[in-house]
């Protein structure tokens, strides 16, 4: 009897590993079902950072890494994000990740950038943000061929660090969105966590300046869409301000949404305007940047 249930049991399994065809024991979609592009992790600095320091063992966010999410239909555009958290921490998911459904549905490469905390050592993130800058528009097996940044509070800072301090084309980012940013280092109006973390003690007021990036705003700034909340209790709006009107001094396309509510890091977290603002963002971006 034993053996007739064996033979049964082999036959059953032989039947359906032959259903399965090439590839046996791989999961297969339902019909009508198609798997999209898989998220890829990459990393920056693969044979190490020109700009490497020590830090404490145990300690997060000291490699710099890219999760890169392809869009099933990719329209040519990457996004890389870099999420806030004062330059001390990283918040990558309301202010990172949560995003890439609606950018990837919109056909935009979105890319989750987890650059290394810089513990004072100020040119740390935007080697980071530069050089990954340069690899996605490298990227053109994901159909690539423009890519710009987008950044929420200390993440802000960055992305703006990066519109404002290019060095050729292959690190410009070619547009900016920035949520409720830090965008200047000066004390009278900077969030102080963010300054701390960048820029370490006692800075000298040339490395101030240098990451005030409304003194360094220029004709050839990209683009610039900045989502706020007038309530912010973190970042002073002086900060968007500041940076808005530079751009518009510069001639430089620029909007700017301030809703009355909101505080400071909602990111793509539920809001009461979070329609309003999905709104904009897809206003903008089919109107300024895919224009």
């Amino acid at each position: 009897m034993k053996k007739i249930f064996l033979t049964i049991a082999l036959a059953a399994i032989s039947t359906v590993l032959l259903a399965q065809g090439p590839g046996a024991g791989q999961q297969r979609a339902p019909r009508g079902f198609s798997f999209g592009p898989r998220m890829e992790t990459v990393q920056i600095w693969p044979n190490g950072a020109p700009n490497a320091f020590e830090t404490p063992e145990g300690t997060k966010y000291t490699e710099a890494y890219m999760e890169i999410y392809p869009a099933r239909e990719p329209n040519g555009y990457c996004i890389i994000s870099c999420p806030g958290g004062g330059y001390a921490v990283m918040s990558d998911t309301h202010e990172g990740r949560d995003f890439k459904d609606w950018f990837n549905a919109q056909g935009y490469t979105f890319v989750l950038l987890e650059y290394r905390l810089p513990r004072g050592h100020h040119d740390v993130p935007l080697s980071d943000l530069q050089e990954a800058i340069r690899i996605m528009k490298g990227r053109k097996d994901l159909g690539i061929e423009h890519v710009g940044v987008m950044g929420c509070s200390a993440g802000g800072h960055l992305a703006s660090t990066a519109a404002t301090h290019f060095t050729s084309d292959e690190n410009r980012p070619e547009f900016q969105i920035l949520f409720y940013p830090v965008t200047t280092m000066d004390l009278a109006i900077t969030h102080k966590g963010s300054y701390d973390g960048l820029l370490g003690e006692n800075p000298s007021q040339e490395i101030v300046d240098l990451y005030s990036n409304d003194k360094h705003v220029t004709p050839q700034t990209p683009p610039a869409l900045i989502l706020l909340s007038s309530d912010d209790y973190l970042v002073p709006v002086a900060n968007s301000l500041r940076y808005y009107e530079a751009l518009v001094a510069n001639k430089v396309s620029a909007s700017m949404h301030i809703w009355p509510t909101g505080g400071h890091g909602w990111g793509w977290s539920e809001k009461n305007f979070k329609r309003e603002f999905v709104g904009e963002l897809e206003r903008w971006l089919n109107d300024t940047v895919r224009k």
